[in-house]
């Protein structure tokens, strides 16, 4: 199993340029991006620095559409924001695997030829289940992530936006899952 990341810059700036929309959300929000981007990480166990650095970027931008523009149907606005952050800092030729992995992460069948795309789906799952979904990953490992980036109240924050969601929306609680 690989060691955990601790440090990815990429992840960080984009997260602090979006300090003020996450508020009190920013660091169980950065914990949840970190727990993800490791996951994803040990699931393609790759020695490429490009890959590690696509899945940092995906994790910053995958739910932060919650936070800009205010609404649980966040895929669109997430993707947006990815899309305008690789144009302004010249990644575009990894737009379409990170706009990917944000599109189909919370997708529920798996994700056919796109390795990146797929491992972080499962990465996503891992988390939002709290590691009850293993994907395959060490428990040993999990609770080494778990105890490295703590929830922080993320998960507490998902589901008072899902509850408020079924409120105003009933008839489309859930509307970032694909199937």
């Amino acid at each position: 199993m690989t060691d955990l990341h601790t440090e990815l810059p990429h992840l960080d700036v984009v997260l602090e340029r979006h300090a003020g929309d996450l508020g009190d959300d920013w660091r169980p929000y950065r914990n949840h991006a970190y727990r993800v981007a490791n996951a994803c990480a040990a699931l393609i166990q790759t020695s490429r620095a490009d890959d590690l650095d696509k899945v940092a970027l995906a994790a910053a931008f995958h739910d932060l559409g919650i936070w800009t523009d205010h609404t649980f149907d966040y895929l669109a606005p997430s993707m947006e924001l990815a899309k305008n952050y690789l144009q302004t800092t010249d990644r575009e030729p990894w737009t379409e695997e990170i706009v990917g992995m944000v599109r189909h992460h919370h997708q529920i069948p798996s994700v056919d030829g796109a390795r990146l795309v797929e491992a972080f789906r499962k990465a996503d799952w891992v988390d939002v289940s709290l590691g009850v979904v293993t994907c395959g990953l060490p428990r040993s490992f999990l609770r080494s992530l778990f105890e490295a980036f703590p929830d922080a109240g993320f998960h507490k924050r998902l589901v008072q936006l899902a509850a408020k969601r079924a409120v105003t929306h009933p008839w489309s609680p859930l509307p970032m899952l694909r199937w």
